[in-house]
């Protein structure tokens, strides 16, 4: 009795972990979608950076399940999040800077657009350059 037991208690197990894996993967699959489709045209352009000089935030944008995106003249810079699956389009990045720089190392938090409630906290990498291909 014991073996049956603990055989259906396994199948269990394995049968409650399989939509959470496909959950999973069918995130990191948008994940690269929308990082695609964001540098779509774009190519790299430099070194990643820690801190961009940023002293007009209003160009910030949040890209579901990517991270932020920020365009200065002719370069986007892009810093992917760590946690890209907790980023979502309803989210409002909350950014404690100091200084005009914005950092990967900045306090950030999440609020949701339409409730006003946090909804998580925010780690990205570096702040990677893009500049648009040219047609040539």
């Amino acid at each position: 009795m014991k073996p049956f037991v603990a055989a259906i208690t396994a199948a269990a197990a394995l049968a409650l972990a399989a939509p959470a894996a496909a959950q999973s993967e069918r995130q990191m699959q948008r994940s690269q979608e929308a990082f695609a489709e964001l540098t779509e045209g774009w190519e790299v352009a430099g070194q990643p950076e820690a801190c961009i000089y940023t002293p007009n935030t209003n160009r910030l944008r949040v890209v579901e399940n990517v991270g932020l995106a920020y365009r200065q003249g002719d370069t986007m810079w892009v810093a992917r999040a760590r946690n890209p699956q907790n980023l979502g389009a309803w989210d409002v990045p909350i950014i404690d800077r100091f200084g005009s720089n914005l950092c990967r190392h900045d306090a950030m938090r999440t609020i949701d657009r339409s409730s006003g409630m946090f909804s998580g906290v925010l780690f990205l990498d570096d702040f990677v350059p893009y500049r648009r291909v040219s047609e040539g």
